[in-house]
Formats: structure tokens, C-alpha cells, sequence
């Protein structure tokens, strides 16, 4: 432990020099990209009812890989997880003015793929353990109007998806889970992500795997594929010649993913459990060495669960130690430490859900006689989210850099360091 003055006043940085890149991609991902490239073939998606309809060999390769992977009937690509949120909302059958529960401690996307189809976002307050959207919030959420809870599996562990689908099943509502940053974990002996009605992956570049930009969707559900698939690949051009009767939500796009990115996406998945075990060893050394320091609770793994740990989740106790979350952030990040977060996210505090203001300028959802008059999303909401976002949580991105023991133990002497000084913080403060 290093006790000497603080880099914040003066002193000299624990961590001197930058730590190596977290990278993925090997010569197999290199090897299978450019046997791609020669070949031509870049893409052989065509956006009519045809033979292609549902893409070239690297895609159907890929998507049947990651079937057996997920064990579900059913795996779809798209060119992002964000794209596969609105396929996956549009394929349910959100009617305009529905409203869907979601969590507001995650990526943007998760909330408005439900503004995207013109329904109505309800934000139901997080389990401060976990970090995963709180059940009790949910049902009281719970409306004539609601029509589905979107549940992300934060930081890496499933939300309490057993519970979701009692309430699910009580109030007959769907479920769509967001395991963008879980790939590759399980609850209750199952994979996260696959026991919902619709769930996917993200495959963007600060996963533990990607490629490049990508995503994944998972179901064991008929239809909801179908219709996925569509909303994917132009279904207004498609469903006269499929034959489809469903013409509900058949607006499509261009949310395909390319031949390359599939074929690296094969060499990838291949690599999931290796990384995502790896991943684990290394929150497991991490916590060994703060597991002492006052105030500071470490990651929490719920029995039925395993983590993949795309971040560490900290929480201070700000009171006990009598120092602001933002200032040991600053005495951290001084010390060298990269890939720190004050704080995660309060979406339903963003400008377009503050000022309901989303397609043109009038107002449109929230405004119109299809949407429930009294929603609001004023501060107090969610004061769980609320809290840890302003005042107490303390993040680190666990796919940002490489982690050897050198690394982790400079991580670790970085904050033995912090909390040691932790008088000269409060001088400060």
C-alpha cells in the first residue's frame, strides 16, 4: 500500500503508464474476414420475398451457431442491438399509446425502441443491489395500458427474470430482456436472455465479443421471428409475396448485418465462454483487494446467477466516510485509474422525456388522445436509480483495457492509496 500524497495534490501517479487495450479479435476473426473479402460476396441480402431474403451463408452460419450457442429455435443478426430492440418491440405488437415498463438505469435504446412504434415508455425504479430493474416497482407500474415490461440484464447479471414472468403471466404482458452487455452468462441454470419472450446481444465493439457493430435476437417463439425478421429486411416490400396476414407493425428497415461481421462473429462466439470466465477471474481478484477498504461495497451476484462483469459496480457510502463520491473519483482518475464511471444512467431524466418531446415538436406520443394523460417523469421517480447515479455509484469498464495481475494490482494499489488518504480528502471537500 502506497500511504505518500495524493496525485490530486501534487503527488506522484500510481499508474504511470496506459494499460493495454482490451482486444478480442485474433488471427481467426483476420483469417475469416478476409476469406470474405475475397470471395465478393459481401452481403446477399435481398429486401423481397426471395431465397435470400434471410441472407447470404456467413449470416445463416452465424445465426444457426448461435442457436446451438443460446439453445433456442430461433437467432436473427442485426447491425446493432439497438436496431434488434425495435424489431423486437414492433414484433410483440406495441400498439401506439401501449405502455412498456422499463428500467431507467441503462443505454438510451432500451426506452426509445418503445417510442419508435409511438408507445409510451413507464420507468420502474432499480434494485439497489443489483442494479437490475426492482420487481416491487414494476407492478405498481402495472396499468390497463401496460403491455410489456423490457428488462436489461445490467452490467452483466440476469435480472430477476423468474419473478418478471410471474408477473408477466398474472398480468398478461410480454417480456423483452436486453443482455447487451450478459452474453454468455446464466440464471437458474439457463442462459441469460433466453427466457423471455424476445431477448438479444450486443455485438458493438466494447462488448466481450463483437464485431464492430452487430447485435443478436433470441426467441423460441414462431411469429415473433417471423416478424422480426421482417421488420429487419424491408417487410413492406416482402409481405405480399410471403403471404403475410399480420400487417401490424410491417413498416421495415435495413437492419442487416454484413457477411464480414458474421464471419468474424463465428470466430467470436467461439471465444465467448473463455472471455466471459476470464472476465470473472479477474472481478474475483479485483474484490479480493478492496473488499476491505470502508464504505465501499463491492459487486453483488444473486445465488441463481453468474456474472459477466462488462463493469464492476461500486457503490459508497458517502455519509460513513464523509467524502463525496466525486472528489475520490478525481483522486482516483489523478492516480492513473482509466475507465471509471461517477454514476450510470438516469434516462428518464434526459431532455427528450423531461420536455416529452420526440416525433416533430408538438408533443407527439404523450400528447395525443391514444396515450394516458398523467404519465410523468419528473426527479423522485426513481430515487433507487436516482441516488446511486448522483450521489454513490462507482463504476470500472471491466472490456476497456487488458488485465494481467500487474495491471490489476496498480488498480488496486490505486485505490488502497485513495482510501489511505483519505484525510487529505476531507481537507478538500
Amino acid at each position: 500500500m502506497n500511504s505518500s500524497k495524493l496525485a490530486l495534490l501534487g503527488g506522484e501517479k500510481t499508474i504511470k503508464n496506459k494499460f493495454p487495450r482490451y482486444n478480442s479479435i485474433g488471427q481467426e476473426e483476420i483469417d475469416a474476414g478476409t476469406e470474405v473479402l475475397q470471395s465478393g460476396l459481401l452481403s446477399k441480402f435481398l429486401g423481397c420475398w426471395d431465397k435470400d431474403f434471410y441472407g447470404g451463408p456467413k449470416v445463416l452460419e452465424f445465426e444457426e451457431a448461435c442457436k446451438s450457442y443460446f439453445g433456442v429455435k430461433h437467432a436473427l443478426t442485426v447491425n446493432s442491438w439497438t436496431s434488434g430492440l425495435v424489431a423486437a418491440v414492433g414484433a410483440i405488437g406495441i400498439e401506439p399509446g401501449d405502455e412498456v415498463i422499463v428500467t431507467p438505469w441503462t443505454m438510451c435504446a432500451t426506452a426509445t425502441s418503445i417510442l419508435h412504434w409511438n408507445g409510451i415508455p413507464v420507468f420502474a425504479d432499480i434494485n439497489k443491489k443489483t442494479f437490475n430493474i426492482d420487481i416491487n416497482s414494476v407492478e405498481k407500474c402495472i396499468n390497463k395500458y401496460t403491455k410489456a415490461i423490457i428488462a436489461a440484464d445490467i452490467f452483466g447479471q440476469s435480472c430477476e427474470i423468474v419473478e418478471l414472468k410471474r408477473i408477466a403471466k398474472k398480468y398478461n404482458l410480454k417480456i423483452i430482456t436486453d443482455s447487451a452487455q450478459a452474453p454468455g452468462t446464466k440464471t437458474n441454470n439457463k442462459i441469460t436472455g433466453t427466457l423471455s419472450d424476445i431477448g438479444g446481444f450486443s455485438l458493438n465493439y466494447h462488448k466481450h465479443i463483437h464485431t464492430g457493430e452487430g447485435g443478436i435476437v433470441v426467441t423460441n417463439d414462431d411469429s415473433y421471428s417471423e416478424r422480426v425478421s421482417l421488420i429487419r429486411n424491408h417487410a413492406e416490400a416482402v409481405i405480399a409475396g410471403k403471404g403475410v396476414k399480420d400487417l401490424s407493425n410491417m413498416i421495415g428497415h435495413n437492419f442487416r448485418l454484413g457477411e464480414v461481421e458474421c464471419a468474424i462473429g463465428i470466430e467470436q462466439l467461439k471465444k465467448l465462454n473463455k472471455l466471459v470466465k476470464t472476465r470473472q477471474q479477474i472481478a474475483k481478484y479485483l474484490s479480493r483487494g478492496l473488499e476491505n477498504l470502508e464504505g465501499l461495497t463491492l459487486p453483488y451476484v444473486m445465488e441463481s446467477n453468474t456474472h459477466a462483469y462488462y463493469i464492476y459496480g461500486m457503490i459508497l457510502d458517502v455519509d460513513l466516510i464523509g467524502i463525496s463520491r466525486d472528489l475520490i473519483f478525481k483522486a482516483l482518475e489523478a492516480e492513473g485509474v482509466e475507465g471509471l464511471i461517477a454514476g450510470y444512467a438516469n434516462i428518464h431524466r434526459l431532455p427528450i422525456f423531461q420536455n416529452k418531446i420526440a416525433y416533430g415538436s408538438k408533443g407527439f406520443p404523450w400528447n395525443s388522445e391514444i396515450a394516458r394523460n398523467d404519465i410523468n417523469y419528473r426527479k423522485g421517480i426513481c430515487p433507487v436509480a436516482e441516488e446511486l447515479n448522483d450521489r454513490s455509484f462507482l463504476g470500472y469498464e471491466m472490456c476497456l483495457h487488458e488485465l494481467k495481475e500487474k495491471e490489476l494490482d496498480l488498480l488496486i494499489n490505486a485505490f488502497q492509496k485513495v482510501w489511505l488518504s483519505f484525510d487529505q480528502l476531507r481537507k478538500l471537500g
